[in-house]
């Protein structure tokens, strides 16, 4: 074994929330592992999202395996901040082995064991099994909307989003009718302050704010936080076992009613437009050919699996999935994917949510390596 090529039996591919979890239960397993993780500083996603952004639970609804997330004060939901701390927190109290800055080039198999090719120092990394827990933070997604090269505003995607007071005295189109969308809509209104923090400063850095959305928006109950969330994911996973139907969560709403979000919406500066059907370079233009001259498009589209990596595996997919019983990839069960949303796991893209997934994973790791 040369410098540049190091063996564990397992490696986890990214040290956001999902590798943490598993880095957890795989410590607990006794298993000899790694964790890759691309990003510069712990955190994972979190370190990266808007100023105001704020859980949809408390904090103890909020944590990872083993280690609740301690409660912020002043704030009954905690911040991005926050969760970025609480999980370089967890990073160090268990002493997970996580490296970085590593980026992962390519994942290869052969019969016997799994390659991880890096394009850092650390070389390869040859193991029995490996976790990609990769998130979808470097992959957002906008849509092929007709004209949008031809925008000679700014564009920038929800991942670009930090605060509203960079867009004062703009004119903002704001386009996803998701939990991002409705929460940067009504942060350019500047909604969430409550009227004793309202003043007119606050005011002169709002944007001028038009919210658009494919279909009309459809709020959850205002009582339904991440805790009914995860109570529904519960009922879901267990149905599933049982042979049994259950809904989830799809049938109540898409988007959770934060304070700011309810605020906004009930004032009435929170108000859905119908999609326009293409740019102009001054803005969207809709099917009656109405228009809206804008400063600033913020597509708050969603994102997709950050999978390249995957590529030289040669696994198949269907409609751009790997296929999966659970975490592991059916046709090769060295191969779990962690943490991806309900594909992977009934809330296995949420704090508190993940941890169940990563526990079953893990069992059956240990259970594949004998």
């Amino acid at each position: 074994m040369t410098a540049a090529e190091q063996h564990r039996q397992v490696v986890v591919i990214g040290g956001g929330q999902a590798g943490l979890a598993a880095g957890y239960y795989l410590r607990r397993a006794g298993l000899d592992f790694a964790i890759l993780d691309a990003a510069r500083a712990p955190g994972g996603a979190w370190q990266h999202y808007w100023d105001s952004l704020r859980l949809f639970s408390p904090a103890e609804y909020s944590s990872l395996p083993g280690r609740p997330m301690p409660h912020q004060s002043g704030a009954p939901y905690p911040d991005a901040r926050h969760v970025a701390a609480y999980l370089a927190a967890y990073e160090e109290r268990y002493q997970l082995p996580v490296h970085r800055p590593v980026h992962v080039t390519g994942v290869e198999r052969s019969p016997d064991h799994l390659t991880v090719r890096t394009s850092a120092d650390t070389g390869a990394w040859h193991a029995q099994a490996v976790v990609f827990a990769t998130g979808s933070w470097q992959r957002p997604f906008v849509p092929a909307v007709p004209g949008r090269e031809l925008f000679t505003g700014h564009q920038l995607h929800t991942a670009g989003y930090r605060r509203a007071a960079d867009f004062a005295g703009q004119r903002v189109v704001v386009v996803g009718g998701g939990n991002s969308g409705a929460q940067i809509a009504a942060d350019l209104t500047a909604a969430d302050l409550t009227a004793a923090d309202l003043t007119a400063a606050d005011l002169t850095a709002t944007a001028e704010t038009r919210w658009v959305t494919r279909r009309p928006p459809h709020f959850l109950p205002d009582s339904v936080d991440g805790r009914a969330l995860f109570e529904l994911a519960t009922h879901q996973v267990r149905a599933h076992a049982a042979g049994e139907t259950h809904t989830g969560v799809a049938s109540l709403g898409d988007i959770v009613a934060t304070a700011p979000v309810r605020a906004a919406r009930d004032s009435g500066l929170l108000t859905a437009h119908p999609m326009f059907d293409r740019l102009s370079p001054t803005g969207p233009v809709w099917a009656d050919g109405s228009t809206w001259d804008c400063d600033t498009i913020i597509w708050c589209t969603g994102f997709r699996p950050d999978l390249a990596a995957t590529r030289p595996l040669g696994l198949h997919r269907h409609r751009g999935r790997i296929p999966t019983d659970g975490t592991r990839a059916l046709e090769d069960p060295r191969i779990h994917l962690l943490g991806y949303g309900n594909w992977t796991g009934p809330a296995s893209a949420t704090l508190i949510g993940v941890g169940r997934t990563a526990r079953v994973a893990v069992e059956q790791i240990r259970t594949l390596l004998g």
